[in-house]
């Protein structure tokens, strides 16, 4: 069986201490050990659907943070992997920078400049080199909190607006927060994607539209990412065993 990892990235940057954001070093030290155990590239959607490899490996970022296109596109290029950036259409080419629960602290700070999203021309350059842009909704909602007509427009307004700029079919998504439910999974399938990408742990049995990601943060260390892509970690969180240990937890008290 093909071993497919897929890690989920948001911005890059040496100096925001935001969780979200990785410093250049450690993004690129990170891919170039994988590289070396032999993890070939793939955009998203060919990693979920065509692997090319026994050893594949998809690199995501989700809201396409200008940073990306800045720090982390010349790492990629110099380790010969393509990327997937998943874009919040509203937000993407404002020069604005972005806002929601979880990063809206950061509005009126020096890192202010962080939440700037990419242009359309940024991401038809990542297009060009190799890189997969899918949608990240359009104005990066918790999904299962939306009623049927609005998460229909989230999902069918922001691939339309994908495929307008970019000009290429939009195949993927990511949830935003990484929520899902089995209506938003459905209603995902009918808007038209063949992909969407999850995060690993909520997942038990992966499928095109509900694919777990391991989730890569600031405060991992190297010890904490080697066991964050062990394959054998990654089969355990799918495990009966791994959900019932989470949800011991929860219902302890305190």
């Amino acid at each position: 069986m093909s071993d497919v990892l897929v890690l989920c990235y948001h911005a890059v940057s040496p100096s925001w201490p935001s969780g979200l954001s990785i410093s250049p070093e450690a993004l690129e030290r990170q891919l170039a050990g994988l590289v070396d155990k032999g993890y070939r590239g793939a955009t998203f959607n060919q990693a979920v659907l065509d692997p090319p490899a026994s050893r594949t490996l998809a690199i995501t970022f989700d809201d396409a943070y200008r940073s990306v296109h800045e720090l982390a596109r010349p790492v990629l290029a110099r380790l010969g992997l393509p990327g997937t950036v998943f874009v919040p259409t509203a937000f993407a080419g404002t020069e604005a920078p972005m806002a929601w629960p979880g990063i809206d602290q950061w509005l009126g700070t020096e890192h202010e400049r962080e939440l700037i999203p990419m242009s359309w021309e940024e991401l038809r350059e990542l297009q060009a080199e190799g890189w997969e842009v899918g949608s990240h909704t359009e104005s990066h909602p918790r999904l299962p909190r939306l009623d049927g007509d609005a998460l229909r427009g989230e999902l069918e307004r922001s691939r339309r607006e994908c495929e307008t700029r970019l000009g290429v079919p939009c195949r993927s998504i990511a949830y935003p927060f990484g929520d899902h439910s089995p209506a938003v999974v459905a209603a995902t399938g009918a808007a038209g994607y063949e992909t969407a990408g999850a995060v690993a742990g909520r997942v038990r049995t992966p499928e095109p539209l509900l694919w777990p990601r391991d989730a890569i943060y600031r405060h991992d260390s190297a010890v904490t990412f080697r066991v964050k892509v062990s394959p054998l970690v990654r089969r355990l969180r799918r495990s009966h065993a791994w959900r019932a240990r989470f949800l011991l937890r929860r219902r302890r008290p305190g």
